[in-house]
């Protein structure tokens, strides 16, 4: 439960990220002017005296320029661009030289001309992508757009005191909705695209979006802004982008919360020592939360949301190795009373329901995801690679599995890493990892179901299919004794008479 300090914290942050983004921006354009003007009072003759002192004065103004050209280029295009244009200058600058080799000061001449050349170039670029920044955001400004559910600002009018009051309206924001981030802001959270956002210092995570329609895209930001529970990674905002700078850029990106021990996989697949790090009590608190979570997405959501993507990958973990589901980017939301739904191409080889194959899936497919991260949780290891063995199927592990179970050999599925273990509440935990992987959906319970079970309130049994086959001693009815008086074969031979 959040405490009043929460909720002042939230806009207080949102303020400093705005005020830091709004001094760096100053602070760019300062530097630009400087550097600028600096090269243009080097260039000019006369600064220097000797003939290879202004050569080497000329040299360093044209290397400065080219840093300008290709650090300030937002994308390839321009760098190459960029490139083109310098290499040019670079050779005129090289054939003059040889043409007025009796004339002493000619060389310095015409580097001046090709320094002036590409500071002026340079100059009307950029002045003239700043106009068009100015005229895309004012354009952005003046389009009135229709009543948005997803906007985080909500307008109150307030009623007017007399008749020759002017209407007057306060903006503000509201708590934990979802927010729209500029461009700008997203550039400078990630550090213009240059850093992988979620592995380092930083308090928010990028996650680039698969380009779909806007109308697409806007509504599965409303559909995961209303899912409330503590397993579920929050959405803090989204940042739509119809054309960046250049005219090039286009996506959308969902900006999330940042979790400081990663996500599942990474402790699981990356060596024992990371493994020792999760006991079982811990493994055992993550199996449960993440069933939480998927329960409530399937059934407490007034519309029915599949995950489709459920792998230790997209389990991350806060400090206190709480399990939080996260990836919402190819889930879907269906009406209640659907079954199944088309759904080709989504999820990961080796979590992917069977049914996969029949493009219908439903949320038994999510269950199906979660009993193979089960398993994988338990024992420590991955339980598919395409690339590590072509002979072996995404249900290699479950097969495994069942085989050691039916034998009654559970010890030889834990993971050595988290020893000691509850080898009661293992066992709970591998046969609903074991009804979850069934391959006729039918028999797979629902999340409710696997939570209850994972709690104790619904007794855990085997599926058949992992049930040992009864034994039958024919060696002792075949050796029993037969009598008159009522014995076993002489009471079965007088049924028949």
């Amino acid at each position: 439960m959040s405490g009043p300090d929460d909720s002042a914290a939230a806009p207080l942050q949102g303020c400093c990220c705005a005020c830091a983004s709004v001094l760096w921006k100053i602070v760019k354009v300062i530097l630009h002017a400087v550097t600028l003007l600096t090269v243009f009072v080097l260039i000019l003759p006369g600064i220097v005296q000797g003939f290879g002192a202004r050569i080497a004065l000329q040299s360093v103004c044209y290397a400065v320029l080219a840093c300008l050209y290709i650090g300030t280029s937002s994308d390839r295009v321009e760098r190459i661009i960029c490139g083109v244009f310098l290499g040019v200058l670079a050779a005129v600058i090289v054939a003059a030289a040889p043409s007025v080799k009796g004339k002493r000061g000619a060389p310095v001449t015409v580097m001046f001309a090709c320094n002036l050349v590409a500071l002026l170039v340079y100059c009307i670029w950029k002045i003239c992508k700043l106009v068009q920044a100015c005229l895309r955001r004012l354009r952005v400004r003046g389009e009135a757009p229709a009543a948005d559910p997803e906007a985080p600002l909500v307008k109150v009018q307030k009623p007017e005191t007399a008749c020759t009051a002017p209407e007057r309206q306060t903006t503000f924001h509201i708590h934990d909705l979802p927010r729209k981030f500029s461009y700008d802001e997203i550039r400078a959270v990630t550090g213009d695209f240059g850093t992988m956002v979620g592995r380092g210092g930083s308090a928010e995570r990028i996650t680039s979006y698969k380009p779909v329609g806007e109308e697409d895209f806007l509504r599965e930001i409303s559909i995961v802004a209303n899912v409330h529970q503590r397993s579920l990674v929050r959405l803090l905002g989204y940042c739509l982008l119809q054309g960046g700078p250049g005219g090039g850029t286009h996506g959308q990106y969902l900006v999330y919360p940042f979790f400081e021990n990663g996500s599942l996989d990474w402790w699981l697949f990356n060596g024992e020592e990371r493994r020792r790090l999760l006991p079982w009590p811990t493994r055992r608190r993550i199996a449960v939360d993440v069933a939480r979570a998927l329960a409530y997405l399937h059934h407490d959501c007034r519309r029915q949301i599949l995950h489709l993507d459920i792998k230790p990958a997209n389990i991350l973990l806060d400090g206190s190795f709480l399990a939080h589901v996260s990836d919402f980017g190819i889930s879907m939301s269906i009406a209640q009373d659907l079954t199944s739904v088309d759904t080709c191409g989504r999820g990961t080889p080796g979590y992917m329901a069977p049914e996969k194959w029949s493009s219908l899936l439903s949320n038994k497919s999510d269950v199906y995801s979660y009993g193979m991260m089960l398993l994988e949780l338990v024992g420590g290891r991955r339980g598919y690679q395409a690339s590590r063995d072509s002979s072996e199927t995404p249900d290699f592990l479950a097969r495994v599995v069942r085989d050691k179970m039916a034998r009654g050999e559970l010890k030889d599925v834990v993971d050595a890493a988290m020893v000691p273990v509850d080898e009661g509440e293992v066992e709970v935990v591998v046969k609903v990892a074991l009804c979850c992987v069934q391959h006729q959906r039918e028999l797979r319970p629902s999340m409710v179901t696997v939570v209850d079970m994972l709690e104790g309130r619904v007794t855990a049994e085997l599926p058949p299919e992992c049930r040992p086959p009864p034994i039958v001693n024919f060696t002792e009815a075949l050796s029993a004794p037969v009598t008159r008086n009522g014995g076993t074969a002489n009471n079965n031979v007088s049924s028949f008479q």
